[in-house]
């Protein structure tokens, strides 16, 4: 997955209720969270983490 470079971009796989996205931080309060669907990033949106 050529998102994890550069590392900052923190792509994690989410758990809970979010359990089947991903997220990359744009800062220390927002995110981008995503879906892998077909190998494509679907269902984007950007979220207030806290």
């Amino acid at each position: 997955m050529d998102l994890k470079i550069p590392p900052s971009n923190r792509l994690e796989k989410l758990t809970g209720k979010l359990k089947d996205f991903y997220s990359i931080r744009i800062n220390k309060q927002w995110r981008i969270i995503f879906q892998w669907i077909n190998e494509d990033a679907e269902n984007v949106e950007i979220i207030d983490y806290h």
